[in-house]
């Protein structure tokens, strides 16, 4: 089972933290995986959920344990062109296929073979033993 920490939360939602990068190094720290939430704009690369807020060098996404939402196109586009990131696109899709052919499954969708990966299982309190890995804001509940 992989544990992942969503947008650097752990023991609950803490918005004014979600997706600053010291709150994301402090979950990965922990030894958890972390997805992110990743935009592209005239700036450069920026984390945040609505609205990109925090500037981060590029070479970030590429660390091993993060998982990166792209929150626009020239996100996905920027982040696809860069082989050592593992990152996604999806609105409301029941599920989406991550760069390393993750399946991730939106909240409340079953397991779709063994390399299903559940986001915020806690909103529908979901069995999660039919996945491989786990995005929570309460991840630490998982393990």
């Amino acid at each position: 089972m992989i544990y992942i920490s969503h947008r650097g939360n752990i023991t609950g939602k803490q918005p004014d933290r979600e997706n600053h990068p010291t709150y994301v190094f402090e979950a990965l720290a922990q030894g958890y995986w972390c997805e992110i939430d990743v935009w592209k704009t005239a700036s450069g690369i920026m984390l945040g959920h609505d609205s990109p807020q925090y500037s981060v060098n590029e070479n970030m996404l590429s660390i091993e344990r993060l998982v990166c939402h792209a929150k626009n196109m020239p996100a996905f586009e920027h982040m696809m062109n860069m082989e050592t990131v593992h990152c996604f696109w999806h609105d409301s899709d029941d599920y989406t296929l991550t760069s390393r052919n993750w399946i991730w499954a939106y909240p409340g969708k079953p397991a779709v073979g063994a390399n299903s990966y559940i986001a915020l299982p806690e909103i529908h309190q979901q069995d999660v033993t039919a996945f491989a890995g786990i995005c929570s804001d309460v991840i630490e509940s998982y393990k």
